[in-house]
C-alpha cells in the first residue's frame, strides 16, 4: 500500500504535468463529449417546434443534413485528410442503413412529431430508446445487464413519465406519441448498427459517411424544400442549419466517440439527461413553462442517469 501510495508522488515530483495529461483528461473526454452532446441534442426539439409552422418535416430534414453534411466534410478534410480510413463493403453497406435509419428516417418521423407534440413530450417519449438500446447492447455485444443500469433507467423512465403527464398542460396528440415511439425504434436501431461498425473505422468517418446516406435518401424533398425556403424567415432557415452543424454534425460525431469510451448501454442511460434539459430550454425560448411535475419529473430523471452512469459491474 505504501509504495501504491508513493510511487504516483514520486512521478508527479518529477513531471508535474504527467499526471493530468496521461489520467484526468482521457476520463473527462468521454463525459465532456457526452454533456456536449446532451444540450445540442435537447436544442434540437426546440428548434423543430419552433420551426415547425414554417417548414413541412421532409424539407426541414433536408436543410438540417445539407448543413450537417457540410460541417462533417470540413471536419473530415481538417481531422483525416491524411489518416481517412474507408470501411470495406459490408461495413459500409451496414454504415448506409444506420445513415439512413438515423440521419433520415428518425429525423423525418421525428419532425412530424414535433408539428403534434410540444419539445418536452417529445423529448420525453423519443427517450425510452435507452432500454431497447440496452437491451440489444447486452444481447449483441454481450454488455450485460448490470442492476445499476436497469435500476437507474426504471428511475429515469419514471421521471419521464411524470413529465409527460406534466408537458403540454394534458394536450397530447395521440398520434404525435406514436410517432415519438417509432422514432425511439428507430433511433435505437441506428445506435446499435454505429455501435457494430466502430470497429472498422473512427466515429468521424461513421458519422460523415452516414449524414451523406441520410441526406441522399430525403432528396427527394428536393423540389419542396425550395418552394418553402421562397417564404422561409432568415431565422427558421438559420435554425435548421444550426441543427445540422450542432445536433447532426458535432453532436452525433461526439456521441460516436464516446461509444468508443463507453459502453452502450450505459451511454444510452446518459442520453436521458436530454428531456429535462429540453424542458428548461423551451421554458425559456417557446414559453413552455414547466409545472411543478415537470420540474419533479426532470429532477427524478437526472438521479436515474446518476445512478445508471455512477454504477459499476
Amino acid at each position: 500500500m505504501t509504495r501504491l501510495m508513493n510511487a504516483p508522488t514520486a512521478r508527479a515530483a518529477e513531471s508535474p504535468t504527467h499526471r493530468p495529461s496521461g489520467t484526468l483528461r482521457p476520463r473527462l473526454a468521454a463525459p465532456t463529449a457526452v454533456a456536449t452532446t446532451v444540450v445540442l441534442w435537447a436544442s434540437s426539439f426546440v428548434i423543430i417546434r419552433w420551426v415547425a409552422p414554417v417548414f413541412s418535416p421532409g424539407p426541414l430534414a433536408l436543410i438540417r443534413l445539407l448543413a450537417g453534411v457540410a460541417a462533417l466534410t470540413v471536419l473530415v478534410i481538417l481531422l483525416r485528410r491524411h489518416t481517412l480510413r474507408m470501411p470495406g463493403p459490408r461495413a459500409l453497406l451496414v454504415i448506409a442503413l444506420y445513415g439512413v435509419l438515423w440521419f433520415a428516417a428518425y429525423t423525418v418521423v421525428l419532425n412530424h412529431a414535433g408539428h403534434l407534440l410540444d419539445a418536452g413530450t417529445m423529448a420525453m417519449v423519443v427517450n425510452l430508446s435507452p432500454v431497447l438500446v440496452a437491451a440489444g447492447a447486452g444481447l449483441f455485444f454481450r454488455e450485460g445487464w448490470p442492476r445499476s443500469l436497469f435500476a437507474g433507467m426504471a428511475v429515469a423512465l419514471a421521471g419521464i413519465a411524470v413529465i409527460t403527464l406534466a408537458a403540454g398542460d394534458g394536450r397530447i396528440s395521440l398520434l404525435g406519441v406514436v410517432l415519438a415511439l417509432v422514432a425511439a425504434a428507430v433511433y435505437s436501431v441506428a445506435m446499435l448498427l454505429q455501435r457494430a461498425v466502430l470497429p472498422d473505422t473512427d466515429p468521424l468517418t461513421i458519422v460523415w459517411l452516414g449524414c451523406v446516406a441520410g441526406t441522399l435518401a430525403v432528396l427527394p424533398f428536393a423540389g419542396q424544400t425550395w418552394t418553402e425556403l421562397q417564404d422561409a424567415p432568415a431565422a427558421a432557415v438559420g435554425g435548421a442549419a444550426f441543427m445540422g452543424v450542432g445536433a447532426t454534425a458535432l453532436g452525433f460525431w461526439l456521441w460516436a466517440f464516446a461509444q468508443t469510451r463507453m459502453p452502450t448501454g450505459r451511454l444510452a442511460a446518459c442520453s436521458l439527461a436530454v428531456p429535462a434539459v429540453a424542458v428548461l430550454m423551451s421554458a425559456v425560448a417557446l414559453g413552455e413553462v414547466p409545472t411543478v411535475l415537470a420540474i419533479i419529473g426532470g429532477t427524478t430523471c437526472l438521479v436515474g442517469v446518476a445512478i445508471a452512469q455512477l454504477g459499476r459491474r
